[in-house]
């Protein structure tokens, strides 16, 4: 007997049409989970939500220690894996005036670090690295490093070229499932 009277061959299409309900609302949350599903995988291959990247270095390196250390702290909202991680010195060399104004980009030092592991939410991780350079020297360098006369002719051919270099340290962070990959900057100072 059920409650209230009724019996069980009088409950027979309340039961089943219970269970038909049951049955549709799992299946529209099956639906529900895969659209939700797609859309986390959308966002984690475009790298919405995915792993964040902050770079820390110094403000200013000397030029002479030819070396930069600093570290890469990975946190993220999803379980990601990371594969690779790649730390660069770039100088924007810039040379002229107005309509003559050339820029070219050099890669001073690269530093790749093949890595393995899977980073959790809420989870921090903080990988330190030195990053070794080399300092390539227009002819305006040679000429100021060796002093005195020829040295002052070298400063002035660097003023009258406009020379500028500005540095910055790069680093991109493979993620497994993300089309775009993480990265952050920093600008820097050889002084």
């Amino acid at each position: 007997m059920f409650p209230y009277g009724c019996t069980l061959a009088k409950r027979k299409p309340e039961i089943l049409f219970s269970f038909v309900m049951l049955l549709q609302q799992s299946r529209i949350s099956e639906k529900t989970t895969t659209v939700m599903g797609l859309f986390q995988t959308i966002k984690s291959k475009l790298g919405i939500g995915g792993v964040k990247v902050v770079l820390e270095v110094p403000g200013q390196v000397s030029k002479a220690s030819e070396r930069i250390s600093g570290k890469v702290i990975l946190t993220t909202k999803s379980e990601q894996e990371v594969t690779e991680i790649e730390i660069s010195l770039k100088e924007e060399y810039t040379t002229g005036r107005g309509d003559d104004k050339t820029t070219k980009e050099f890669t001073l030092g690269e530093l790749k670090m093949p890595v393995s592991f899977t980073i959790r939410p809420g989870e921090t991780k903080e990988i330190p690295f030195d990053l070794n350079f080399k300092l390539i020297k227009s002819n305006s360098d040679d000429l100021r490093e060796k002093g005195g006369a020829m040295g002052a002719l070298g400063s002035m051919a660097a003023f009258a070229n406009a020379e500028k270099s500005e540095y910055t340290v790069e680093v991109h962070v493979d993620v497994k499932s993300a089309a775009l990959d993480p990265m952050d900057e920093k600008d820097i100072k050889l002084v």
